[in-house]
């Protein structure tokens, strides 16, 4: 058994006691997750796993040997149970009977269906005859970064008999599908004793009698390559520094000014999501002598190569000198030259039957000194890119310290990239959802109308920076939204709407967080009720500062992340009925409302010209979930119209014409289709969500 190892090297998770009370597929789903659980195995989607399993088949009542494969587009690290695919495995072999040859292994993949077993819906993946052939009971194929800078290594084929003697075969490249399954029969077949094989610019395949053999297996020997690369690679890494390394905050303030540039720039068909990535392992790449050259190189393994397309685009930018004016002001030309060499890619490598060429744009920007940035379709996707460019950095580290680094050949990649199995599994995802790709930002996010607001935006598809100034209230928020969108989804940031700097700040967060910003929803308020004479100048300042003042700085950021970005936006005000319909006992509040309203109205004019959009909400009497409505306010309107608080709900319902209550829900629907393109042809609107008022129509 493996030492229980910490630090550089992986540790042997393996529980026998939890293993011992599961049955084989159980078994399976244990490892994988172990396997999935550290990025050192295997990258997020990228590896499989499997077992040949007896099963009772229901058709004969026959005891038959049934794979377990992880199904097409999973996780390893998240899998369940529903996630394998189940196969018949007489029926796989007897695929061999029809196979006509390697030009024809792709028709291969449709007729894995016709081997279900037990009706799973579950679609198998291409991987899954480099499983099935394999004549051992347990298979693991993984991506660690330690083997695939062997892989990646120009004489990796020595290497990988240095390093592990016969332990370890070697296969040359061959793209994952039916002829590498039989190649790697053939190799088992002819070195029985082997426990596992490095594939030439791809990975890794290990397998045991039993499962626990092989997760161990798969651990011993990422952790013998990770030693001797320890060993090995003492040279400093990528040639040494050439530039230096900006300070934590330099670095996210570059960020900041760069990435809704970019976003711009990029997003003219479909909106993307940014991440950023400043930690030790991309600054020592974005910092070196060979970051060029190496970057130019591309990746190697499939996946990396998938998620983070041919070849990522260093920006031009001198952290000696820095000066992000100059650099801002090439973006332009520097992402028209890589879309320009990307089509010629294209044009070089595509065959007759090549899907169309697709996003042209680079997903890695590097930017020397400062860190990496990756746009995607979300935020996951955005992340997840990075995460494996990190690993093609590690691998990068890895094997130009040893060796010579050889990337993916170009055609092999295009082939990859536009592999019509691949353009059939994206061609099956599923339509984008109305605000996929958008960033909002929501102030007064932790109360009724904002959460309401955030969650109804985010079921739409977009990611939403909560703003409040109420943190406990804003952690919980985020912690609901988190746990039913995703924790990339949504962000928060502390924000009081009338200080200035806490404004920029938090825009800033926001930026650094997303990328950009699409959709401001202003809504942070409060609600104050007095007559004229009790009026305190505190509390009518309260009122201007927070209703008038705070909309007025929010907007101002909004606009000049919007001029940034040079994609449009939209505004949409949370006003009140009472902006338009004056209320007695409520001077500085309806004030305060009328200005915001009017505001609304200054900046439509103002956007019109750069496709920003300007619209208002005017809610009435929201009182269940409003945090307004549990403090003082809600008692002082009850005074001012002599009854119960209890009361207070049904006289504003029955006093409505349509003589119903109105909702947070309510609120966030017309924000939603404000926010939409529903209403692309609107700007300079005021939509009342009040069950009818006649005092406040607006005509």
């Amino acid at each position: 058994m493996l030492d229980k190892q910490q630090g550089a090297r992986l540790a042997n998770l393996w529980d026998d006691a939890k293993a011992a009370a599961m049955s084989e597929a159980e078994r399976l789903l244990y490892r994988s997750n172990l396997l999935g659980s550290d990025k050192r195995i295997t990258n997020y989607g990228g590896g499989n796993t499997s077992a040949k399993v007896l099963e009772k088949d229901p058709l004969t009542g026959e005891t038959i040997e049934v794979l377990w494969v992880k199904g097409s587009g999973g996780d390893v690290g998240t899998i369940k149970m529903d996630g394998f695919a189940t196969l018949y495995m007489d029926k796989l072999r007897a695929l061999r009977g029809i196979y006509r040859g390697v030009d024809f292994e792709d028709e291969m993949v449709g007729y894995l269906p016709h081997c279900t077993f037990n009706l799973n819906p579950r679609a198998a993946s291409i991987d899954t005859p480099l499983h099935a052939y394999v004549p051992k009971p347990h298979v693991d194929h993984m991506h660690p970064d330690a083997i695939i800078a062997i892989a990646a290594s120009k004489n990796s084929k020595e290497l990988t008999r240095k390093i592990f003697g016969d332990e370890i075969g070697w296969l040359p490249w061959k793209r994952p599908g039916y002829e590498l399954g039989l190649w790697l029969e053939k190799f088992c077949l002819e070195h029985p004793k082997a426990r596992g094989v490095v594939l030439e610019s791809h990975g890794l395949f290990t397998w045991g009698d039993t499962a626990k053999e092989a997760y161990e297996t798969t651990i011993e020997i990422i952790n013998r390559a990770i030693a001797w690369f320890e060993a090995e690679n003492t040279a400093p890494a990528f040639g040494g520094e050439a530039r230096p390394v900006l300070g934590p905050a330099e670095r996210a303030a570059i960020a900041k000014r760069l990435m809704p540039v970019i976003r711009g720039l990029i997003s003219t068909d479909d909106k993307k999501v940014g991440h950023f990535d400043d930690s030790k392992a991309v600054l020592d790449f974005v910092t070196s002598t060979n970051l060029e050259p190496l970057a130019a190189l591309g990746t190697s393994c499939p996946d990396h190569f998938l998620r983070t397309k041919i070849r990522p685009l260093v920006i031009d930018f001198d952290p000696a000198q820095p000066d992000v004016e100059k650099t801002l002001a090439g973006l332009p030309e520097a992402i028209a030259a890589y879309r320009a060499d990307y089509a010629a890619y294209y044009e070089r490598c595509k065959r007759s039957d090549s899907p169309a060429m697709r996003d042209p744009n680079a997903v890695v920007y590097l930017v020397p000194g400062v860190g990496m940035i990756t746009f995607a379709k979300d935020k996951a996707t955005a992340r997840i890119s990075g995460e494996f460019y990190v690993n093609a950095i590690n691998v990068m580290r890895g094997a130009s310290g040893v060796s010579t680094y050889v990337g993916l050949p170009e055609q092999e990649a295009f082939d990859i990239e536009y592999w019509l199995l691949e353009e059939a599994k994206l061609q099956r995802m599923p339509k984008p959802k109305s605000l996929a790709g958008r960033i909002a930002l929501v102030t007064g996010g932790a109360g009724g109308i904002g959460k309401a607001t955030a969650n109804r935006l985010m079921r739409e598809g977009a990611c939403v920076v909560l703003a409040d100034i109420d943190e406990a209230a804003l952690e919980a928020a985020q912690n609901e939204l988190a746990a039913r969108y995703g924790k990339d989804f949504v962000r928060s940031v502390a924000m009081n709407v009338t200080s200035e700097a806490a404004v920029e700040t938090g825009f800033g967060d926001a930026l650094l967080a997303f990328g950009g910003l699409d959709i401001l929803v202003s809504n942070a308020g409060l609600a104050s009720s007095a007559a004229i004479e009790d009026t305190t100048l505190a509390l009518w300042n309260k009122n201007i500062d927070i209703l008038a003042t705070g909309y007025f700085l929010v907007s101002r950021e909004a606009f000049r992340v919007f001029r940034a970005q040079k994609a449009g936006g939209n505004v949409v005000f949370v006003a009140s009925k009472n902006g338009l319909a004056a209320s007695p006992g409520a001077s500085a509040y309806c004030t305060a409302k009328a200005a915001e309203i009017h505001l609304a109205r200054c900046l439509a004019l103002e956007g019109a010209s750069a496709q920003i959009r300007v619209n208002v909400v005017n809610p009435d009497a929201v009182l269940r979930g409003s945090k307004i409505w549990t403090g003082e306010w809600k008692e002082q309107r009850a005074a001012a119209y002599k009854m119960d608080v209890d009361d207070l709900e049904a006289h504003y319902r029955d006093r409505s014409m349509l003589k119903l209550s109105v909702f947070p829900e309510d609120i966030a629907e017309a924000i939603y289709f404000l926010a939409s393109d529903m209403s692309a042809k609107s700007t300079g609107n005021i939509v009342n969500v009040d069950a009818g008022n006649a005092q406040s129509f607006t005509r």
